[in-house]
């Protein structure tokens, strides 16, 4: 555009634009311009020729260097891409293990309340059954004999003694027999029934070992003394008068054979402190008295006797003693 043209359009000539973009460059504080001083440092390393070459290539190699600037960063920028799509997959995976995790805590959460309702269900059973089981021990213990009260009962043996053990299981059961009238009244008609048959059977066998005994310790009453347990083993008797007068008879017989013997030995051989009565024979007076003193001597001794066996009896049995006196006594008379 010629200089006319620029004065006519209105415009101010080339060179004073020049002029002024010159001085607005000069103008301003470059030491204060801070990106300005960055750019110019970095042009530095690549611009080192001010020459026309140099400044025409300049654009092109400021282009250049962008590119290459761009290029590397875009491949920066690739590694840190891939390096995310990596870091995206973790992610997704631990996603998904979070998830696996939370169905699988889920599942085992319902699980876990199955088991504790199963395990408040079995506890419940298990203190059911513990009260079933108290319940028994207990019913078993007031009903049945234990192994120990059932060998005392019956003995090891046919021939083994009676301990004052068997008197307080015997005890126990007649307790049981009567206890089942509670059983009874309860509704519980077929238990009790079948405890007090099983009761009976115990006591039956139990007072027929006691029957064997005792008869065994009467007819050898010579050799041994009236024992306590002797005694109440025939107060237990009396519940069977059968058995009871059969061991008043074994004794009778048995005392009726010493008292004869004793009496024989009075006659015949006498005493340390007392001469035979046949020796008095010849004087019928006093023989027959001496007779009639040993006679009242050893008989109260043998009524004592039979009153000490029988003390713990609580029935009637006068007539059994005077049966039992009129046995003993009979073996002298004759």
């Amino acid at each position: 555009m010629s200089e006319e043209a620029t004065a006519a359009a209105g415009l101010p000539p080339k060179e004073d634009y020049i002029q002024k973009r010159l001085n607005k460059i000069l103008e301003n504080r470059i030491d204060s311009d801070r990106e300005t001083l960055d750019a110019l440092t970095d042009l530095s390393q690549f611009y080192t020729e001010n020459t026309l070459q140099s400044r025409r290539n300049l654009r092109s190699q400021i282009e250049r260097r962008s590119l290459a600037i761009n290029e590397n960063f875009l491949a920066a920028f690739r590694e840190v891409k891939l390096a995310l799509d990596d870091i995206c997959g973790d992610i997704d995976a631990v996603s998904d293990s979070v998830d696996s995790m939370k169905n699988l805590l889920s599942s085992t959460e319902a699980q876990q309340k199955e088991l504790i309702q199963q395990a408040n269900t079995l506890q419940e059973d298990n203190n059911k059954l513990l009260l079933q089981q108290r319940i028994a021990t207990g019913f078993l213990s007031r009903f049945q004999l234990s192994v120990t009260e059932h060998q005392t009962l019956y003995g090891a043996t046919r021939d083994e003694p009676i301990t004052a053990e068997f008197f307080n299981v015997l005890d126990h059961v007649q307790l049981i027999h009567a206890d089942c009238r509670t059983l009874l009244q309860s509704g519980y008609q077929t238990a009790a029934l079948d405890i007090m048959e099983e009761m009976t059977l115990h006591q039956e066998a139990a007072l027929e070992r006691l029957y064997r005994w005792t008869q065994s310790h009467c007819r050898n009453v010579d050799a041994n003394e009236i024992g306590m347990l002797v005694i109440q083993g025939m107060a237990r008797l009396q519940e069977r008068p059968v058995l009871f007068k059969y061991v008043i008879d074994e004794y009778s017989t048995a005392r009726r054979s010493v008292v004869v013997r004793s009496f024989i030995d009075a006659l015949t051989v006498g005493s340390s402190s007392a001469k035979p009565i046949e020796m008095l024979a010849h004087d019928p007076k006093r023989y027959i008295g001496d007779m009639f003193a040993y006679i009242h001597q050893i008989l109260p001794v043998e009524k004592e006797n039979l009153l000490m066996l029988v003390k713990m009896c609580d029935k009637d049995i006068t007539e059994q003693i005077q049966l039992a006196m009129t046995t003993i006594s009979d073996g002298v008379c004759h």
